[in-house]
């Protein structure tokens, strides 16, 4: 873990834009691209974080400098690249984010660069 960054408060990206396909405490056939995890809490923390039912695949993502950059809109977009180059369903089909209160541009159509 890079013990200099920390998750941003708010960003959550890495709760939304990945996949999860195993199972996570209110979606136990896991969770599409995109789609917001259901333990998210309002500001955007992991409600499970720290416990045994949190999926490993969720701890095993550590917070960067290339994935965070500067901003949640940096974070959702290298994310949803990353998603893109690995997961074969998706295709060219762009991601469409569900609208979240004050989001702003993530609740956009993401494109990646």
């Amino acid at each position: 873990m890079n013990a200099s960054l920390a998750c941003r408060s708010g960003c959550g990206a890495c709760c939304t834009a990945p996949s999860i396909s195993t199972p996570i405490p209110g979606m136990p056939e896991g969770k599409p691209a995109g789609v917001p995890c259901v333990q998210l809490d309002a500001q955007r923390r992991c409600k499970i974080f720290g416990r045994p039912d949190r999926p490993a695949v969720c701890g095993s993502l550590q917070p960067s400098a290339e994935m965070c950059g500067v901003d949640a809109d940096h974070a959702i977009r290298w994310l949803t690249r990353l998603e893109r180059e690995t997961s074969p369903q998706l295709g060219e089909h762009p991601l469409r984010l569900p609208p979240m209160p004050n989001a702003g541009p993530l609740s956009r159509l993401v494109h990646p660069d």
